[in-house]
């Protein structure tokens, strides 16, 4: 057998999804403001979890930045502070969520939640 076919015969091994909790297609608004910085940076979700988000950015900013992310869910805000975990440039950023204030944490789960019943 040549290379060639020995790379067809290979099998391709797929990483595990390190991810904790599944994510939804939804497009919500959201506020991420760097720590220390005085403007914030206002866009959609593309995606959303109990864990964290992504969000569609040109100039998407650094791994490792902490952040504060503002959410809003129909009539209610989500505040949590936040870390940049994925980059990629021209595209965009995932977002975990570290801390959350107040019941934010209980307000996103209920949101979700209404939303996997409504689709199932």
């Amino acid at each position: 057998m040549n290379s060639l076919d020995q790379s067809i015969l290979s099998p391709v091994v797929v990483p595990p999804d390190r991810r904790c909790h599944p994510r939804h297609a939804i497009q919500a608004q959201i506020e991420l403001r760097e720590d220390g910085a005085d403007v914030p940076i206002r866009m959609n979700t593309s995606d959303l979890s109990r864990g964290g988000c992504y969000v569609e950015l040109m100039t998407t900013l650094t791994v490792g930045t902490s952040v504060t992310a503002t959410l809003w869910l129909n009539d209610q805000c989500v505040r949590a502070k936040a870390r940049v975990v994925t980059r990629h440039p021209q595209f965009g950023n995932g977002i975990q969520f570290v801390e959350f204030e107040g019941n934010g944490q209980d307000v996103l789960t209920r949101y979700l939640d209404a939303i996997d019943a409504y689709q199932a």
